[in-house]
């Protein structure tokens, strides 16, 4: 211990060192501070680089990447936008064309069949709630849809006739109702999906709305013509 202490240099010695003397010496220190080879922790792997274009395994947006996929978007909006326009003119001509009395062929069949539809598809989503399937967001839109339908349908046709009171009650506290948990069941399960990461391989907020929630790839942008994506994009930056 007493050669150790002789070893050891007090202030006194350091005051008389010069400056390069003690830049030397806290370098020295400062090498002597930094852990062994084997005790430093192990570098982190540097990610592969990617080529441009190229998906990254861990986030994988298929819109992105799949050419078919754009194809397939940007046709749903062109067919979605004919289909209104094509609608709305139909639906003037309706209005002018149509009489306001009409005896239906084959009443019973059509109402006993769209029953036996309607059978079919609360079949199809029990089964999708009992084995959880992701078909059930399907489903239940489904059924929802054909119940509205169901009740529209029912009340319009019986106006004016002794069944009206009937078709009125079971739309209010049955066909109505029903539909609405259904949407709303869709609904839920569709924001707990895009929450959970599942649709486009992203991670969403559990707290955003479904409103709120972006499309995968670029969205609207994505089913655009080149040129008007470009306007659009530079539009929603300004903004």
């Amino acid at each position: 211990m007493k050669e150790d202490n002789e070893a050891v240099i007090d202030k006194a010695e350091l005051r008389r060192m010069g400056q390069a003397e003690r830049r030397e010496l806290a370098s020295l220190l400062a090498e002597l501070d930094e852990p062994a080879p084997a005790e430093r922790a192990p570098a982190e792997p540097t990610p592969a680089k990617r080529a441009p274009g190229e998906p990254d395994p861990d986030h994988a947006d298929l819109f992105r990447y799949d050419p078919s996929l754009r194809r397939e978007r940007r046709l749903a909006l062109l067919v979605s936008a004919a289909c209104c326009v094509i609608l709305a003119g139909w639906i003037v001509l309706l209005a002018a064309t149509l009489p306001h009395h009409f005896d239906a062929h084959h009443w019973r069949a059509v109402w006993v069949n769209f029953d036996v539809f309607l059978l079919a598809a609360f079949a199809a989503t029990a089964w999708a709630i009992w084995r959880e399937r992701q078909v059930l967001i399907l489903l239940l839109v489904l059924i929802g849809t054909m119940l509205f339908c169901d009740a529209w349908f029912d009340v319009g046709t019986s106006l004016a006739t002794s069944g009206f009171v009937i078709s009125l009650l079971s739309a209010l506290f049955a066909e109505l109702p029903l539909a609405f948990l259904a949407f709303v069941g869709a609904w839920r399960l569709l924001k707990a999906t895009v929450a959970a990461g599942i649709l486009a391989g992203q991670q969403v907020d559990a707290g955003h709305s479904l409103r709120r929630t972006p499309l995968a790839g670029h969205g609207l942008d994505e089913a655009l013509p080149h040129g008007r994506a470009e306007r659009t994009g530079r539009t929603r930056q300004s903004a």
